[in-house]
């Protein structure tokens, strides 16, 4: 059945504001569609009685705290940016196991939020749950760092009260209502980028200089596909070392894989068909700007029986 987004909103935002009532809310917000749809709603539902929080959790894109926070401010919604990264680093140090680092993400992600809202005196958390991170989650494919009540974890644990407003609505739905808020067309269209950030794109330990790699080779294949327009690109980094050759001297290096899908709701998913001559010039930007990687693949791998995610 095809989504009725004005009927959608109104209700959702009606369904706030019974909720709410005169107290105060947060909104964990990452930047990414579904939480910043959240956002936007819970600003016309509560106004200065919502703030935004942004988790800096140190697993974020270059520069990413400051630009969703620009965003958020220049439409009137008050936002704090949470400096956590020493936390998540902590929590993820020494886990090589996904779905151990994928619980140890969602446990801090919700003690900070906790605390957070305790400091700000909010009764509620507003966040961007959408039907597939349920799915996923249910189904034992992989923990999404947003699901609790689901799967049979109160929120209570760590003092929150949550709302979904967009727990029944995969991807393509939330973009509709993104742009019928009035988001800007850079967010409603943005691709997916994960709740636990560049540590699900770390086969291996998460270390400040691994994520430091990853985080650049990213930044490189978003920016060369960024004109096919893919559901999601990014880059991973694995766990394995492979002998290269810089400056005529032998490089023990890593290895860079990058990954680039097309999907509608991120259930499944096919790579995308890039042409030799875009691949090589990411091979040769990722070698030369990163000294540290000696290797680049590229992953055809549909989903299923691959996810789009490594972690």
């Amino acid at each position: 059945m095809a989504l009725k987004t004005e009927r959608f909103i109104k209700k959702e935002i009606s369904k706030i504001k019974r909720k709410v009532g005169k107290d105060f809310a947060v909104c964990a917000t990452s930047g990414g569609v579904d939480s910043m749809v959240c956002a936007f709603m819970a600003h016309r539902a509560l106004g200065r009685n919502l703030i935004a929080l942004f988790i800096d959790d140190g697993l974020m894109r270059e520069k990413e705290p400051q630009k969703v926070a620009r965003i958020l401010k220049k439409r009137g919604i008050r936002t704090v940016i949470i400096n956590a990264a020493k936390d998540f680093l902590k929590a993820l140090e020494g886990k090589k196991d996904p779905e151990d680092m994928r619980k140890a993400f969602r446990d801090t992600f919700y003690k900070t939020l906790g605390k957070s809202a305790r400091s700000y005196k909010a009764k509620y958390l507003i966040q961007g749950t959408i039907a597939a991170d349920v799915r996923e989650t249910k189904g034992k494919i992989k923990s999404q760092h947003n699901v609790l009540s689901q799967i049979g974890i109160s929120p209570k644990r760590y003092g929150l009260s949550i709302i979904e407003p967009l727990v029944k609505l995969y991807k393509p739905d939330v973009r509709k209502v993104g742009k019928a808020l009035g988001l800007p067309k850079i967010i409603y269209e943005r691709m997916p980028f994960p709740g636990p950030g560049l540590a699900t794109r770390i086969v291996g330990e998460v270390t400040p200089s691994r994520v430091k790699v990853v985080r650049k080779a990213t930044a490189i294949v978003e920016k060369e596909l960024n004109k096919l327009k893919p559901f999601q690109a990014f880059a991973v980094l694995l766990n394995d070392r492979a002998t290269g050759v810089k400056k005529g001297q032998r490089a023990f290096g890593n290895i860079i894989v990058i990954r680039s899908v097309q999907s509608k709701n991120a259930l499944t998913a096919t790579p995308t068909k890039i042409s030799y001559k875009i691949l090589e010039k990411i091979q040769k930007r990722i070698v030369r700007e990163i000294p540290q990687v000696t290797k680049v693949l590229y992953d055809l791998s549909p989903k299923p029986p691959s996810t789009i995610e490594y972690i």
